[in-house]
């Protein structure tokens, strides 16, 4: 495997970061997950126009531009021989002292790691997901903003920590209101009488690329999209839902806090959103060669 940090490619091996990079001591970075499908690399301007936004947020200068950075992300592809895959690229706020300040950082870090990936096993995506709500209330907006998608994944992964504690592979995080804002890795939307909701990004839910993806496709299908703030009652008492994540993809939710969701199973506008998705991803994106 190559990995970019740089400017400059590295075998997995010697791909190394320094112990005073802000990034790992402080978290203090921002990153975004990609997909690659058939040779293209899937929202890749959304992506990097999102890592651009993050980074301008928490006062992160990237030492590169945008066409700058999509032209690298594209070479470690290729540099990879990957058609299909996941890249994880990750800004740092690069090295400095071992106090707070980001002023002691010179330059920030660009790494880009480009590998397969499985999120979840097949059987997931065909019988569906089993959540919980968790007590981990999602990040309030005036402390580490949620639309932020920042090294700083101590929330999310103590909301992790507690879905794997009771046996169940994905969660539900509330808001301090009590109202639904997005699960720890991913988004997640309900139908109910044929209508699509989804928790408002007001909510606390992350800007997510494959979720307005999934939105605009429902729009030219003439299905109903909503983004009201929505509770836990709302979601045991919808037809289906599933959640929705670039590494993810769409997945079922067929149980959560005990309740089964409509029959059980995946639901119809869920497998027909699903065909949508996997059919747009065989001809858009940035090709790689």
């Amino acid at each position: 495997m190559k990995i970019y940090i740089d400017g400059k490619f590295h075998g997995e091996r010697d791909a190394k970061v320094s112990v005073f990079d802000h990034g790992l001591l402080y978290g203090d970075g921002v990153f975004e997950g990609i997909r690659i499908y058939h040779g293209r690399v899937f929202k890749l301007k959304e992506h990097v126009e999102r890592v651009f936004h993050s980074a301008r947020a928490i006062l992160l200068e990237i030492p590169m531009t945008p066409s700058e950075l999509i032209q690298a992300t594209i070479a470690t592809c290729r540099a990879n021989k990957l058609r299909d895959g996941y890249i994880r690229l990750v800004i740092t706020r690069g090295i400095g002292s071992l106090g707070l300040n980001p002023r002691s950082c010179k330059k920030a870090s660009v790494i880009i790691i480009a590998d397969k990936i499985q999120l979840y096993p097949p059987e997931y995506y065909q019988r569906g997901l089993d959540l919980i709500t968790v007590p981990t209330t999602r990040n309030l907006h005036n402390s580490v903003n949620p639309a932020i998608k920042s090294l700083n994944y101590l929330n999310n992964i103590l909301a992790k920590i507690e879905a794997n504690n009771a046996g169940v592979e994905e969660a539900i995080m509330l808001n301090a209101q009590g109202y639904v804002a997005e699960c720890t890795g991913d988004n997640i939307f309900m139908v109910s009488k044929g209508a699509l909701l989804t928790p408002p990004l007001a909510a606390g839910a992350l800007y997510g690329i494959t979720r307005g993806t999934v939105m605009e496709l429902a729009e030219q299908a003439g299905i109903k999209v909503a983004e009201p703030n929505l509770t836990r009652y709302d979601f045991f008492c919808a037809d289906e839902c599933f959640i929705t994540g670039s590494a993810a993809e769409i997945v079922p939710v067929v149980k959560i806090d005990g309740r089964v969701i409509g029959d059980g199973k995946p639901g119809p506008l869920t497998l027909k959103l699903t065909e949508q998705y996997h059919a747009l991803t065989k001809v858009s994106g940035e090709p790689i060669n």
